[in-house]
């Protein structure tokens, strides 16, 4: 796609791919009726946004029993100054065959915090993160999510992520005919003009990107290529972490971004995301192993168990995870 029919589009950015919408002057542009069709269930061009991403206003659900691993607290003395999430009693269904899968999840997370994820398949690792970005194949039934002080329910998926969310797929989309300059310098624009900032030219935009590039061992080259278009694995988690570097998000969320990384492509990703930590931001990490989190270091650790958090602790649970498995920590 030339540069000046790409202008032509309006961009609708969503967590973080953006869907690409032309404008009503342009007819004879080839349209997209969606990106993914079943991962993520992006509305046709000249239709409305789905409207199922939530249920607003609704009451909490009753509680179920309480797992049988015991869950350790989080420390409570920070300060809620610097109090980035808080989910409280959250629990979500399956859009269309309305099974429940979180069933009261509780988590506070801090500035400057890095928390991992860890559970079984199935347990509600992945719901949980998507349900946060406002995913169409889940709805909320229960419980608040609190986002920099907003509630992040009442927000649209473009919205939340405009607002510093950010979450990095597992298996990121292509979108052809789309460089990556021009992606990710809408992207990058898109969230500027939230925060009030100027825009960047190609230029400026350039030469703010260039040490992201270098960051993670990326080739400048790679820029000219289309969006994940025949990239292989790493190159697609290395293009996640970039889009989280250009938009400096308040909140990343990675889910699995180790999974089919080797050992290099492991290390520039850990080194990019602790480069990218600072006081006022913090990471929330989906993962199945030990070794990321050696990278990677925890602030707390969370096991998650049909769809709660049901123990919580630092870096040492992890290794007990890895040594014991899963039957080791609810004996604990």
């Amino acid at each position: 796609m030339a540069l000046e029919n790409l202008r032509a589009y309006k961009v609708c950015y969503l967590l973080p791919m953006p869907i690409l919408q032309p404008s009503s002057s342009v007819s004879s542009l080839p349209r997209i009726s969606c990106v993914v069709t079943r991962k993520w269930r992006c509305w046709r061009m000249g239709q409305s946004q789905p409207t199922h991403t939530r249920k607003k206003n609704s009451m909490q659900l009753p509680r179920a029993a309480a797992a049988a691993v015991d869950i350790e607290p989080q420390n409570a003395s920070t300060s809620n100054s610097n109090v980035l999430l808080e989910v409280k009693g959250l629990t979500a269904v399956v859009t269309e065959s309305r099974q429940e899968i979180l069933k009261g999840i509780d988590l506070i997370i801090h500035q400057g915090e890095v928390h991992a994820i860890m559970g079984k398949n199935g347990s509600g690792k992945s719901t949980f993160s998507k349900v946060l970005v406002g995913h169409p194949d889940y709805e909320v039934t229960g419980g608040t999510v609190i986002f920099k002080g907003e509630n992040l329910l009442d927000k649209e998926p473009e919205v939340r992520c405009h607002s510093g969310l950010f979450m990095s797929f597992q298996s990121p989309v292509e979108i052809p005919g789309v460089s990556n300059m021009d992606f990710l310098r809408m992207a990058c624009n898109a969230r500027r003009s939230t925060l009030g900032l100027t825009e960047l030219g190609p230029l400026e935009f350039y030469g703010f990107l260039s040490p992201k590039l270098a960051m993670l061992n990326m080739d400048p080259k790679f820029l000219d290529r289309n969006v994940n278009e025949g990239f292989s694995g790493g190159e697609k988690k290395r293009n996640e972490i970039l889009q989280l570097a250009v938009l400096e998000a308040d909140l990343a969320i990675l889910d699995e971004i180790d999974s089919g990384l080797d050992v290099d492509a492991l290390q520039d990703v850990a080194k990019a995301v602790n480069g990218l930590l600072t006081t006022k931001n913090a990471v929330l990490m989906i993962t199945h192993y030990q070794r990321l989190l050696d990278s990677i270091k925890p602030t707390y650790v969370h096991i998650m168990e049909n769809g709660r958090i049901v123990k919580t602790g630092n870096a040492s649970l992890a290794k007990q995870l890895e040594e014991g498995g899963y039957r080791a920590i609810a004996d604990v």
